[in-house]
C-alpha cells in the first residue's frame, strides 16, 4: 500500500495558518489566490527552497512580507491534525503484515512537521517530492519508489486525494484509490467496518 500524506492522513491546508493571522475569510482567500498561490507553492514541492522563494515573493508584495514569511516559519500550523479514521486503517494494514509506503508532494525542508505523528514509523519508506525534485503526477516519482524499494506494482494499491495523481498511478499499473474519507477507503480495501462487516484484505 502506498499512501499520500496531506489530504489522506493529515489535514494540510494553508488556510489553517492564515485564518489565525489575517483579518477575515475574504482576506485569506485573496491572499492565497493572489500572493501565496498554489503555483508558487508547487516550486517547494518540486525542490526549490523557501529561503529563495520567500524573499523573491516578498519583494513583489512588500505589503505582505510578514505574512509570506509565515509560510516557512509557521508551516506546522498548516497541519491541523489527523484526518479521522485513516491512521487506524494504516495501523490495521501494518498489523496484517502489509508493506506500507508514503509518497508525498511536500517541501523537504518542512518534513519535520510529521515528527509529532508516531504512526510515521509504520511506513517502510517515505518518498518526498522535494527531495527527489519531481512531483506527482509525474510518472518518474512513482518509479523512484518502485525501483528503490522493490515494489510490485500489480499487487499494490495507491491512495491519494487528488484525481490526477490516482490516474497517473492507474496508468502505471497500480490499483488507484481516490481518497474521500476513511469509511470509503475501508470499503475499497475490503476492511472490517465499525459494525464488524467485511474482513477481506
Amino acid at each position: 500500500m502506498i499512501f499520500d500524506l496531506g489530504g489522506v492522513l493529515v489535514d494540510w491546508d494553508p488556510r489553517h495558518l492564515y485564518r489565525q493571522v489575517l483579518a477575515d475569510e475574504d482576506e485569506v482567500e485573496r491572499f492565497l489566490a493572489e500572493v501565496c498561490t498554489w503555483e508558487w507553492h508547487m516550486q517547494h514541492d518540486a525542490g526549490r527552497s523557501m529561503t529563495e522563494t520567500i524573499p523573491e515573493l516578498a519583494a513583489r508584495f512588500p505589503e505582505h512580507a510578514e505574512a509570506i514569511g509565515l509560510w516557512h516559519e509557521r508551516y506546522h500550523d498548516m497541519v491541523a491534525g489527523e484526518i479521522p479514521g485513516t491512521v487506524e486503517v494504516v495501523r490495521e494494514l501494518h498489523d496484517a503484515g502489509v508493506r506500507l509506503f508514503a509518497l508525498t508532494n511536500m517541501p523537504a525542508e518542512v518534513m519535520h512537521v510529521f515528527d509529532r505523528f508516531d504512526w510515521m514509523d509504520l511506513f517502510e519508506a517515505v518518498v518526498v517530492s522535494g527531495r527527489e525534485r519531481v512531483t506527482k503526477p509525474d510518472p518518474a516519482i512513482y518509479r523512484i519508489l518502485v525501483d528503490r524499494h522493490g515494489v510490485n506494482v500489480a499487487t499494490t494499491a495507491f491512495v491519494d486525494d487528488r484525481p490526477e495523481n490516482v490516474a497517473a498511478a492507474d496508468t502505471l499499473g497500480f490499483h488507484g484509490i481516490q481518497f474521500t474519507d476513511a469509511a470509503a477507503l475501508r470499503t475499497a480495501l475490503g476492511l472490517r467496518t465499525g459494525d464488524g462487516t467485511s474482513t477481506d484484505l
